[in-house]
């Protein structure tokens, strides 16, 4: 896997990879798919515009935000 120096990276650079969405995603799909990227990233997507951006994250990004949403940082946003 190359090298991203640009967070946002297009879907066709990332065929090779699994995605994987939560179980708690929707029955229309409005969710996004995450990817463990070889070089230790994470990729992004939207779950309904596959060939989309990809937006690729640092782990330590990754689990600054799971960490928040745990700890309920992000719960205004969806009330």
């Amino acid at each position: 896997m190359q090298q991203h120096d640009d967070k946002d990276i297009s879907a066709d650079q990332f065929r090779s990879v699994t995605w994987r969405k939560s179980r708690a995603s929707n029955p229309s799909g409005d969710c996004v798919e995450m990817a463990a990227l070889a070089d230790g990233g994470v990729a992004v997507r939207n779950s309904r515009d596959r060939h989309g951006s990809v937006l690729v994250y640092t782990r330590a990004e990754i689990a600054a935000f799971l960490q928040g949403a745990k700890d309920g940082e992000f719960d205004d946003m969806i009330v």
